[in-house]
């Protein structure tokens, strides 16, 4: 049955509009996206298709447009309609961090890092330039590699900084392989820009390792 044969207090757009998004499931969000489905199920039947299909919300937004097609219903109109979400969700968070001090919105940061660095089938390193009052100037995505590996540049870093005047800064790099557990590597590259940067006065405040939905903090875990 079409959604709009549903009883109003069960169609997804008008519980949303009468109780907040928070109340709604992963799948009647989507159908809210969506607006119609496919011949012989409604728009909740194909965002439960899209969930199944796809795993997880996380798997859903990583999917390139040759994956996302793959699901009958989806083709570029709608993934193209997605990634304009996705990206505003993201500049609405850039804007949420360039207001008042990073240091006090931890999950903002982490959702704007996954935002920006999760979906990334390579790995790449970034960098969170922050103002004497730790609000953010501009983030930057630096370096790039393949899934295992990037040549990371503590001298790029500092020129970087240099260049925003910056007075602090958040590093970040992604985990394509799935696991945001930091390796030696990782460790001895934080270690080195925080020498790099305390030359030039700027402060290292936090490195994050972000692997899908799931983000390791080093200053949580008490190594920064």
């Amino acid at each position: 049955m079409a959604i709009n044969h549903w009883p109003e207090d069960q169609r997804p757009r008008e519980r949303l509009i009468r109780f907040g998004a928070q109340h709604l499931s992963d799948a009647e969000l989507l159908a809210v996206f969506l607006r119609v489905g496919v011949s012989g199920k409604s728009a909740v039947d194909l965002g439960r298709d899209m969930l199944s299909h796809f795993g997880s919300l996380h798997g859903l937004f990583s999917a390139s447009l040759d994956q996302f097609s793959l699901v009958n219903g989806l083709g570029p109109a709608k993934f193209a309609q997605l990634q304009a979400v996705l990206e505003l969700a993201r500049r609405s968070t850039s804007e949420e961090l360039k207001r008042g001090d990073v240091l006090s919105s931890p999950e903002a940061v982490r959702q704007y890092l996954q935002l920006m660095l999760a979906k990334k089938a390579y790995e790449s390193f970034a960098v969170l330039f922050l103002d004497v009052k730790n609000c953010l100037i501009t983030a930057e995505e630096l370096f790039r590699g393949s899934l295992m590996h990037t040549s990371v540049y503590p001298r790029e870093v500092v020129k970087a900084a240099l260049s925003h005047n910056a007075a602090g800064v958040i590093i970040a790099h992604n985990h394509p392989s799935g696991s945001p557990e930091p390796s030696h590597a990782d460790r001895t590259l934080t270690k080195a820009l925080q020498q790099a940067l305390g030359l030039i006065d700027v402060r290292v405040l936090d490195h994050f390792v972000v692997a899908g939905s799931r983000v390791y903090s080093f200053a949580e875990h008490g190594e920064i």
